[in-house]
């Protein structure tokens, strides 16, 4: 009985954290997308504070996705074990094993498939340097993510600066690039220095892998913990239910 009360207690701790950070994402989620003029009023307050800020609004529904999801683990995880629901404990299995397969099949993809992966990289990147040479300079929506991706990255363009050769801005603006591109952005840009974002972005996802990988392998033991005890907690209910 003492393993079992033990059990209920950690599976009740360990999904309230889940629920209390599910809520507070959900929160901030749902704030960013109710409320965006007051953060754009209060970002616009900040000295010296970049425009392309303003596209962090946009992850408010992965934000909101994110917190629902997590709120009703942590619900099903902290209900199930106090009330002993053996509906609730299954429910929690189940939706945890659903994200568990989820993650498996996507690392199985990326290995047995990364030739074609390769292959999907190159297609975006026609498709980005296409958007480069097209839309950056009288385009809004592109020119704002560009300018947010090459700001946060440090970089300019997908693999280098000569795309921004034939874009409207470098036509517009005496064949100049963006001042992202150089290592000086206070003045004026005539030739463009900077890494492309892409080469830069697999470069850092390349030095970190083994960090990525930790984190994956951690984050899959706590799901394999999560549902042996769910299914422990499930079994010693409807053993003791008989």
């Amino acid at each position: 009985m003492g393993c079992f009360q033990f059990l209920k207690f950690m599976m009740f701790a360990f999904n309230g954290i889940i629920f209390l950070a599910g809520a507070a994402i959900l929160g901030v989620g749902i704030w960013v997308k109710v409320d965006s003029g007051s953060i754009l009023t209060f970002l616009g307050k900040i000295d010296n504070m970049p425009a392309e800020l303003s596209q962090v609004l946009n992850v408010g529904y992965l934000l909101i996705a994110i917190g629902i999801l997590l709120v009703v683990i942590g619900f099903l995880g902290c209900c199930g074990a106090m009330r002993e629901s053996k509906c609730m404990l299954l429910l929690f299995f189940i939706i945890v094993l659903l994200i568990f397969i989820a993650e498996v099949a996507g690392a199985v993809v990326i290995l047995v498939f990364r030739p074609l992966a390769e292959e999907l990289f190159n297609k975006i990147g026609q498709e980005a340097v296409k958007s480069i040479k097209q839309g950056y300079g009288n385009n809004t929506d592109i020119t704002g993510l560009w300018n947010s991706t090459m700001s946060t990255f440090k970089c300019c363009g997908f693999y280098n600066s000569s795309e921004f050769k034939d874009s409207p801005y470098y036509k517009n603006h005496n064949n100049t690039f963006p001042p992202q591109c150089c290592l000086n952005p206070g003045s004026t840009c005539t030739n463009g220095t900077i890494t492309g974002c892409f080469p830069k972005i697999r470069k850092l996802i390349d030095d970190n892998t083994a960090a990525i990988v930790g984190v994956a392998l951690g984050i899959a033991a706590l799901e394999l913990c999560a549902m042996a005890v769910s299914m422990i907690l499930y079994c010693r209910i409807k053993s003791e239910s008989v």
